[in-house]
C-alpha cells in the first residue's frame, strides 16, 4: 500500500492566482509571481556556448499558460541525455583510451581467472597453512599430557620454589594496593627484557613463557603452585614449535584450574580497572572443552527468594549464559507453583550473542512470589529437551537449577523422565546465605550424573557457574584419541591485541590413574590453542586479479563468515566471538541462503546470480550479475567461495620485457616511470597511487603526497627482477601510469575544461593509477586514491552509461560552500575492452562539473528557448508552457539519481544542499517518487557498528540492594566473626572489584579508551531505482493542495528527471522517507527464532561413556578468609570511597557482565 502522501486540513484561501491549465484535467488555481531569486548568476554567453550538440530548438507548441506538457518534458530529457553524453565523448575519453590500450597491446597480457581452480588452490592453501598448525597443537598436547603424568604432586610447595614470569607483574607493581605487592611475594617472579614485533603487534621476548592467573584465583595456592611447576616444561615445547613453523602465533595451554601458559612471553594487556580475564570463559577454551550442549535453566522465583538471594541468582544465570557458544542451544525459565519462560523464547534457540541478550535483559524483570514447585520447574525443563521438532544440538543435555533450597526430590519426575538411561544430567545451585537442608539438592545432582554447587555470595559465581564443564569433559577423556580432534573456532578478537584471529583447539587429558590398579582418571587438564590471524589468511587469497567487485569469502558450520570484505567490526568484545553470518555481511536473498546452505553442508558449487549489493559508501544500491564459486576446505569445518562479477573473468598483466634492457637497471629507468614524479604533474596532471604493498620495504603512509615519495625513493634502489617485490602489481602500476599519461596527450591536453564548465577530468585504473587533469584539481580531490576502495569506481563498473556521484551531504550538517568553484559533481563510465572476443573493464574515465555553473545549464536545457539570446517568457497573455527557467519561481526541476540524492535544481536557494537527500529538501515530492514505484526502498541491519557513549549519569559504582552494616555492627566483635559478617565481606569485595556484575553494561568501559564504544546494531535504508523506466505523469493530490509532477529516467544515466509545481500549501505535512543510518534493536529476536537459519553443529560428540565414574558429584564452595582481605576491605569501608560514574552506551540495553 502507497504511504499517503499528505495530510491537509480544511480547505484555506490562497493568494489571486492565474489560470493553469494541465491538459485533460481542465483548469486549477494558477501560480502567482514569486520573489526572483537573489543569487548572481553567470553571463549567458558563457553558460550557453558549451550547449554543443543541439540546436536550441523550441519546445513542440501548447496553448495557455500550461504546466508543461509530457512530450514537452520528454524534449528536455533528450536535450540534457545528449548534453551529457557529449561532454563525455570530448572529455572523457572512452573511446580513445580503448585504442591507447590496442596500441600497446605488446605491453600487456590478458589473463584468466577460472574460478574453479581458483578457489580450489586457496583452499588447498589454507589447508596447508592450518594443518602446519595442527601438527604444532598435536605434538603441545601429547606433550602436556606425558609432562602432567610425569609430574609428582607436592603438598609442601611453596611460592618461592617457583620461577615464572607472571604477565601481570609489571601491573601488578605499579598498583601500590595489590594483595601480592603486601605479600612481598614478587621474588619468584622473573623481569625479561622485550623487543618488537610486527607480527604480533607487540612485545614479545622469545626465550620464555608467561603466565596469566585470574584475579579472583589465589596464586599461592598448592593447586596452583603444582600446575606451574608441570607446566614449565612446556617452554621447550613451544620454542621447538615456533623453531619448526616461525609463522606460528601465539601458543597457548589454557589450564582447567584457570592458569594460563602462552608463548612468546609478554606483557599482559590488563585493563584500566579490575582484569576479569580468565582463560576457561574464552569462546576457544569452552568449544575445546566439552561437546555442544542443549540447556535447560531453571530458577527458583518462589517467596522465600529475595533480595541479595534473588540478585545472585540473575548475575548467576547471566554468568552461565556466558559459558555458551553458537554450537550450544538454551532456554531459561522461572517457577514457583507453575513454569513459564523468562523471555519471549517457548523452546530451546542458539546461545548466539543476540539470543543471550534477550536472556539477560529478561532474568532482571524475574519477581520472587508464591511456594517452591520444583516438580513444575522440572516437568518444563525434561519437556523443552525432549522437544524434537527444533533445532538444537543433539548432545549433551543438562538442567541448571537455582534455588535457595527445599524438601521435595522429585523422584517421580526423574523416574518418568531420565531414568533408567540418565540421558539428561542435572547441576544443581544452592544460591545465598540460609539453613536449608541441601541434601535434596545433592541427590538431585547425584542420582542424574550431574553436580551440586553452593553460592553463597558474589565471589563464588564465576566459579561455580564454570566448573560443570568439568563433568561434561569426563566422556571425552574417557573417550581417549577418538576425542582428540582439532576443532576451528569462529572469529573473535585476540585478548593480546592480535586482531581478528581463529584458534585451533585441542583437548588435553589427565593421563594419571586415582590410584594403584584403579579407574582412569577422567578429568580434563585443560585445552591447547594456536592462533593464525585473520590477516595470514587474507594473504592466501588474490585480490588484485579479482578487479574491484571480485572477492573470496569463508563460512563456518554456523554461516558465519571467516573471511569477507564486509566483516569490518567497528569495536570488538574480546568476550564474545565476532559473529556476522553470510546473509548479514550481504544483503540476503533465495540465492544465497542455497548458497550459504550448499557451503555449510561441505559441497562444491557454481552458481550465477542475480543479486543487489551495497555501494562501499553505503548510499547506493545496485542490481547486478555475480558469479559465486564455493569448495570445502578439507580437514577444517570451513567452506571457501569465490564470487566475480562476469566483466572480471578476465584481467590485464603488465608484460615489461622490452623496456627492461638490463635487470640491475633501476626501476625508475624504466620508460613512463618519469609520469610519476611530481615534477610532471603540471603538464601530464596529478597521479594518486593506490597505497598497495608493492615492496616489502615500501613504507606505508596515510599521505599519498609521502607514500609517492617513499615509493619514488625505493623504485631508485629496486630492480624490475627484485624478489622484495611484487611485480604483477609493480609493473601493471608502470604500464597504467604510461597509459594515463597518453590520455593526456591526445584527449585532455588540448581542451578548454572551462569552456564546458569542468572543474577537472580524470581516469583510475585497475593498477592502482589516478591521474586527475590539470594538477591544480589535485587540491580538492577528496575520492580515496585506492581505485578499488572507490564508490564511483566499483559502481562504475557495474553499471552501464554515465554514474553522476554528487559530493556526500549529511542532513544534521551546515550545506555545501560553493565559493571558489570547488564544489563539483563527480560523472563517470566504465571502459570496456574487447580483445581477442574477450571482454573486461580495466579503467573508468570521468569528468568533475562545476555544480553551479551546470545548474544554470540545467535550467537552459530545460526551457523553451528559441534563440539563444532571448528566453521565451511566459505569461498569462502569451500562448506557451511554463519552462525551467524563466517560471522557476513557479516550477521545480530537478535532477535526482538513483539513490535518491539531490543532482541539480533549478532552484538557487537548493544549489548549496547538493547531495542531500531529496526528502530531506522536498519530503512530499520524495514520497510521491517512491509511491510511484519510481524508487524502491532497501533495508538492513549493520550488526557491526560502533555506539558511542552518553555523558556520565548518576549511577553509583558500589553494587545495589546489599545490607549495609551499622556502626554497632563494626563494633560488635561477634558480629565480625560470624558467617554473615564474612559473607558480606565477600560481596562488598567483589562488588567494588566487579561491580558491573549489578550495574548496567557500560561501566567496565570507563577509563579504557579501546572500549569507550560499544558495538551496536544499525538499521540502513537505502533507495534504488524501482520498476518504472518510461515518462510519468501523476498529480498529488490533497484537495487544494495538490501538486502535479512529471518524471522521467534520463537514458544512459542513472539520473531521474523531475519536473513539479512548487507546493502550495505549507500548512499539508509531507510523510518524510528516511535513508540515514538510525540506531536499532535489530530484527525481532522473538520472530527471527520461529525461522533459524540453517546451520550444522560439529559432527562429533561425546556425552556418554559407560565407563564414567558419577560419584563425585558436588560440594559446598566458600572463600576462606584471610587477613589480608578482612584488612583491605577494612580499610575500603572506614575511608568510604565515593562511587565513581559510569556512562551509559548509546542504543545499547542488555547487562555485560
Amino acid at each position: 500500500m502507497a504511504v499517503p502522501a499528505w495530510t491537509c486540513g480544511a480547505s484555506r484561501p490562497g493568494p489571486a492566482r492565474t489560470a493553469l491549465i494541465w491538459p485533460g484535467r481542465g483548469s486549477r488555481p494558477g501560480l502567482s509571481a514569486r520573489r526572483p531569486a537573489a543569487r548572481p548568476t553567470r553571463p549567458l554567453s558563457l553558460l550557453l556556448r558549451p550547449l554543443l550538440l543541439l540546436p536550441l530548438l523550441a519546445a513542440p507548441g501548447a496553448s495557455a499558460y500550461s504546466f508543461p506538457q509530457q512530450h514537452t518534458m520528454q524534449h528536455w530529457a533528450r536535450r540534457l541525455e545528449q548534453e551529457i553524453d557529449g561532454v563525455m565523448r570530448i572529455f572523457g575519453g572512452v573511446q580513445q583510451l580503448r585504442e591507447i590500450y590496442k596500441d600497446n597491446r605488446n605491453l600487456f597480457e590478458v589473463q584468466e581467472n577460472e574460478p574453479q581452480k581458483l578457489v580450489e588452490k586457496v583452499a588447498g592453501d589454507i589447508e596447508s597453512l592450518l594443518d602446519r598448525k595442527v601438527q604444532a597443537l598435536k605434538r603441545l598436547a601429547d606433550a602436556a599430557e606425558n609432562f602432567q603424568k610425569a609430574h609428582r604432586w607436592q603438598d609442601n610447595i611453596k611460592e618461592e620454589d617457583i620461577v615464572y614470569y607472571d604477565a601481570k607483574a609489571d601491573a601488578e607493581l605499579d598498583d601500590p594496593e595489590s594483595e601480592d605487592v603486601e605479600r612481598g611475594s614478587k621474588a619468584s617472579t622473573l623481569r625479561l627484557d622485550f623487543v618488537e614485533d610486527s607480527n604480533f603487534k607487540n612485545k614479545v621476548n622469545y626465550s620464555y613463557t608467561a603466565v596469566q592467573i585470574p584475579t579472583d584465583i589465589y596464586k599461592g595456592s598448592t593447586v596452583i603452585l603444582n600446575e606451574l611447576n608441570w607446566t614449565e616444561a612446556l617452554e621447550n615445547v613451544f620454542i621447538e614449535n615456533r623453531r619448526q613453523d616461525p609463522t606460528l602465533l601465539w601458543q597457548v595451554f589454557g589450564s582447567a584450574t584457570g592458569v594460563t601458559r602462552y608463548y612468546p612471553a609478554t606483557p599482559w594487556r590488563a585493563p584500566k580497572k579490575i582484569d576479569l580475564y580468565d582463560v576457561r570463559r574464552r569462546p576457544w577454551y569452552i568449544q575445546g572443552a566439552s561437546s555442544p550442549k542443549d540447556m535447560v535453566i531453571i530458577v527458583d522465583v518462589s517467596g522465600s527468594v529475595s533480595g541479595l538471594t534473588l540478585k545472585l541468582m540473575k548475575t548467576s544465570v547471566c554468568e552461565m549464559l556466558d559459558t555458551l557458544s553458537d554450537d550450544d542451544y538454551v532456554n531459561v525459565a522461572s517457577f514457583n507453583e507453575k513454569a513459564q519462560p523468562v523471555s519471549c523464547f517457548t523452546h530451546l534457540v542458539q546461545a548466539n550473542v543476540r539470543n543471550k541478550k534477550v536472556f539477560k535483559e529478561a532474568v532482571q524483570g524475574m519477581v520472587a512470589k508464591g511456594t517452591t514447585g520444583y516438580k513444575a520447574g522440572f516437568e518444563y525443563a525434561f519437556d523443552q529437551l525432549q522437544n524434537s521438532n527444533i533445532t538444537r544440538a543433539n548432545c549433551n543435555k543438562m538442567i541448571m537449577m537455582f534455588t535457595d533450597g527445599g524438601e521435595d526430590r522429585v523422584q517421580d519426575v526423574f523416574e518418568k523422565y531420565n531414568w533408567p538411561n540418565r540421558t539428561v544430567r542435572v547441576f544443581t545451585f544452592s544460591v545465598g546465605q540460609h539453613n536449608y537442608d541441601v541434601t535434596p539438592l545433592q541427590w538431585m545432582a547425584c542420582t542424574n550424573k550431574g553436580y551440586y554447587f553452593e553460592i553463597p555470595s558474589i565471589g563464588a559465581i564465576r566459579i561455580n557457574t564454570q566448573e560443570y564443564l568439568d563433568v561434561l569433559g569426563r566422556p571425552m577423556v574417557l573417550a581417549g584419541k577418538e576425542a582428540k580432534q582439532v576443532q576451528w573456532t569462529n572469529v573473535y578478537e585476540d585478548a593480546l591485541g592480535l586482531g581478528l584471529v581463529v584458534t585451533g583447539t585441542l583437548p588435553v587429558f589427565n593421563l594419571t590413574q586415582d590410584g594403584p590398579g584403579e579407574k582412569k582418571n577422567q578429568l580434563i587438564l585443560g585445552v591447547m590453542g594456536i592462533d593464525v590471524a585473520l590477516n595470514d589468511i587474507k594473504r592466501l587469497t588474490p585480490n588484485y586479479t579479482l578487479g574491484a567487485n571480485g572477492y573470496v569469502f569463508a563460512i563456518d558450520l554456523n554461516g558465519y563468515v571467516l573471511l569477507h570484505p564486509n566483516l569490518k567490526p567497528q569495536t570488538t568484545n574480546f568476550r564474545e566471538p565476532v559473529t556476522l553470518d553470510f546473509l548479514d555481511a550481504e544483503l540476503e536473498d533465495e540465492n544465497k541462503e542455497e548458497i550459504r546452505r550448499s557451503m555449510i553442508d561441505g559441497n562444491k558449487g557454481h552458481k550465477q546470480i542475480r543479486t543487489l549489493v551495497k555501494s562501499l559508501d553505503e548510499r547506493y544500491i545496485d542490481e547486478v550479475m555475480r558469479n559465486y564459486t564455493w569448495v570445502p576446505i578439507r580437514s577444517t569445518n570451513y567452506s571457501l567461495g569465490l564470487v566475480l562479477p562476469p566483466y572480471s573473468t578476465f584481467y590485464l598483466q603488465a608484460n615489461l620485457s622490452d623496456q627492461i634492457l638490463q635487470v640491475k637497471l633501476p626501476i625508475s629507468k624504466l620508460k613512463d616511470f618519469e609520469f610519476l614524479l611530481p615534477s610532471s604533474f603540471e603538464s601530464e596532471g596529478h597521479v594518486f597511487i593506490a597505497p598497495r604493498e608493492y615492496c616489502k620495504e615500501l613504507n606505508a603512509s596515510d599521505n599519498n603526497t609521502e607514500f609517492l615519495k617513499n615509493f619514488i625513493d625505493l623504485m631508485e634502489k629496486v630492480t624490475p627482477d627484485s624478489k622484495q617485490c611484487n611485480n604483477f602489481l609493480l609493473h601493471n602500476l608502470i604500464l597504467d601510469t604510461g597509459i594515463t599519461q597518453q590520455l593526456v596527450e591526445r584527449v585532455w591536453r588540448d581542451q578548454d575544461l572551462n569552456t564546458y564548465s569542468l572543474l577537472a577530468v580524470f581516469a583510475a585504473t585497475d593498477g592502482g593509477i589516478t591521474r586527475v587533469f590539470p594538477n591544480k584539481a589535485a587540491e580538492d580531490w577528496t575520492e580515496t586514491p585506492e581505485p578499488f576502495n572507490a564508490s564511483f569506481y566499483r559502481r562504475s563498473l557495474d553499471n552501464h552509461g554515465y554514474v553522476f556521484k554528487p559530493p556526500q551531504q549529511d542532513a544534521r550538517l551546515r550545506p555545501l560552500e560553493l565559493e571558489n568553484d570547488t564544489v563539483g559533481i563527480l560523472v563517470s563510465t566504465a571502459v570496456e575492452l574487447s580483445l581477442g572476443g574477450r571482454t573486461l573493464r580495466p579503467a573508468v574515465v570521468g569528468v568533475k562539473l562545476d555544480l553551479e555553473a551546470w545548474a544554470e545549464k540545467f535550467k537552459v536545457l530545460a526551457s523553451n528557448r528559441t534563440h539563444q539570446d532571448q528566453p521565451q517568457k511566459c505569461g498569462p497573455n502569451s500562448h506557451c508552457e511554463m519552462d525551467c527557467e524563466v517560471n522557476n519561481e513557479d516550477l521545480l526541476c530537478v535532477l535526482i539519481d538513483d539513490g535518491g540524492f539531490l543532482v541539480l535544481s533549478n532552484q538557487n536557494h537548493q544549489w548549496d544542499q547538493v547531495g542531500r537527500f531529496f526528502s530531506d529538501v522536498d519530503a512530499n515530492l520524495m514520497l510521491a517518487l517512491y509511491n510511484n514505484s519510481f524508487y524502491t526502498r532497501k533495508e538492513s541491519y549493520d550488526y557491526q557498528a560502533a555506539c558511542a557513549p552518553l555523558p556520565p549519569g548518576n549511577l553509583g559504582a558500589a553494587p545495589r540492594g546489599i545490607f549495609v552494616p551499622t556502626i554497632a555492627d563494626f563494633l560488635n566483635l561477634a558480629w565480625w566473626t560470624s558467617a554473615a559478617a564474612w559473607s558480606l565481606f565477600q560481596q562488598l569485595l567483589y562488588g567494588l572489584i566487579y561491580h558491573s556484575w549489578f550495574q548496567s553494561d557500560p561501566a567496565e568501559a570507563e577509563g579504557n579508551p579501546e572500549v569507550r564504544e560499544s558495538s551496536c546494531v544499525m538499521k540502513q535504508t537505502q533507495y534504488y531505482f524501482g520498476s518504472v523506466n518510461a515518462s510519468y505523469n501523476a498529480i498529488i493530490d490533497c484537495g487544494n493542495c495538490s501538486r502535479l509532477f512529471h518524471a522521467q529516467r534520463l537514458t544512459h544515466t542513472n539520473l531521474l528527471f523531475v519536473v513539479a509545481e512548487k507546493p502550495l500549501c505549507s500548512q499539508c505535512e509531507a510523510g518524510r522517507l528516511l535513508q540515514k543510518e538510525t540506531h536499532s534493536d535489530g530484527p525481532e529476536q522473538c520472530e527471527l527464532v520461529q525461522r533459524p537459519r540453517y546451520r550444522r553443529g560439529p559432527h562429533i560428540c561425546f556425552d556418554y561413556n559407560a565407563t564414567e565414574d558419577t560419584s563425585d558429584c558436588g560440594r559446598g564452595a566458600s572463600f576462606p578468609p584471610s587477613l589480608g582481605v578482612l584488612v583491605s576491605l577494612q580499610l575500603l569501608l572506614l575511608l568510604s570511597l565515593p562511587p565513581r560514574p559510569q556512562p551509559q552506551v548509546h542504543a545499547h540495553r542488555s547487562r555485560r557482565l
